[in-house]
């Protein structure tokens, strides 16, 4: 029997957007050059090292967010301890809404995300870096 889905993800994103404050890429770009400020990469590596990455972003793959953010898991990451805003980016500005509710939902604030994720950022000329692969295992 065929699964039925009654809130897609279309409807997910779109609850997230009305409840998460979305950056344009130049607000984003000129917000990164503030020390309160902590871009939030949840591309996965591959991703990463295909397109590039925002310089001093701070990769979290979105599988491991909601550990990394609670200090109360033995997964935990200090910069989300932080007193800063966190602004989350995706490829496109999907994940992201998602991954900016679900800090929200979770008590961590002030959360922002990029519409448009990494390609508009790039597009608004916003300062990249390349990544190096990581060798095979």
């Amino acid at each position: 029997m065929p699964q039925t889905i009654h809130r897609g993800y279309k409807a997910l994103v779109d609850e997230a957007n009305a409840q998460v404050k979305t950056m344009t890429a130049a607000e984003a770009i000129a917000a990164a050059r503030r020390d309160d400020v902590v871009i939030i990469d949840i591309r996965d590596p591959r991703e990463i090292e295909r397109e590039g990455r925002i310089p001093g972003a701070f990769a979290c793959t979105r599988g491991m967010l909601e550990f990394w953010i609670d200090p109360e898991s033995p997964y935990a990451k200090p910069v989300f301890q932080q007193d800063k805003t966190f602004i989350f980016h995706c490829a496109g500005g999907l994940r992201s809404a998602l991954a900016a509710k679900t800090a929200q939902d979770m008590g961590l604030k002030p959360v922002a995300h990029i519409a448009g994720g990494f390609g508009a950022w790039r597009e608004a000329g916003g300062p990249t870096e390349t990544v190096a692969p990581r060798a095979p295992r």
